[in-house]
């Protein structure tokens, strides 16, 4: 599919050096809109939707908040940690808002895996279905999302 100018955009604000050190890309060259339309497919067969996810997500992070910075456990079975650093971090997408430079740690203490994301992860994920590029130290494969957060 072809890229709009908004979307070309925001691949050039994705490179490594632009917003964040490494990008958010990873070694994935594809097209932005391939990267989102094959993990909108993949959410497909996982039978998960954004809203179901990100309202998951977003609750984790309320729930760790309450922990001020210090790891709590949530409904008996996660240890969350949200760690707040200095400052904030802009959207890849133009006039898209700056987010709180948040890091939610949850893991799942039956499967002991482990997720981290972002304040702007979830944002990302909920108004542009962006898990990431392939190879992106930050990217979040939905199959261990749907996993670790039980949904």
């Amino acid at each position: 599919m072809k890229m709009s100018p908004f979307f070309k955009k925001a691949m050039e604000n994705m490179k490594p050096g632009t917003i964040t050190k490494t990008g958010f890309l990873g070694d994935d060259k594809r097209p932005l809109i391939d990267i989102i339309e094959e993990d909108e497919e993949l959410l497909e067969k996982l039978k998960l939707n954004i809203p179901q996810l990100t309202e998951r997500m977003k609750y984790f992070l309320e729930e760790g908040e309450k922990g001020l910075g210090e790891p709590i456990t949530v409904d008996n079975k996660y240890l969350v940690q949200v760690y707040e650093a200095r400052g904030k971090l802009p959207s890849p997408f133009e006039d898209d808002g700056l987010f709180r430079k948040i890091n939610v740690t949850v893991e799942n203490l039956e499967l002991k895996k482990t997720i981290i994301y972002s304040e702007l992860s979830l944002h990302l994920i909920e108004k542009f279905h962006f898990f990431q590029g392939k190879g992106s130290t930050y990217r979040l494969d939905p199959k261990l999302l749907k996993e670790v957060l039980e949904i």
